[in-house]
């Protein structure tokens, strides 16, 4: 009995210590990703290929849908 309860408590041990692990690297990964600049305005001659027609919800007294 008390071989299985020491056994448990190494498995416990190394689950939370693994879980730790895990837990750090996916917060500096994350911290990785922050940075990265993926909507950076594009360098050069640019044509801009996007232009917002709301089409009927331009007609309404009061913007309840603006800046979704």
């Amino acid at each position: 009995m008390r071989k299985l309860i020491i056994d448990m408590i190494k498995i416990f041990l190394l689950f939370m210590i693994s879980a730790c692990i895990f837990y750090y690297a996916l917060q500096l990964m994350h911290k990785e990703y922050l940075y990265i600049h993926r909507f950076d305005p594009p360098q050069g001659p640019a044509v801009k290929v996007f232009q917002e027609n709301n089409g009927l919800f331009d007609l309404l007294p009061l913007n309840f849908l603006g800046d979704e």
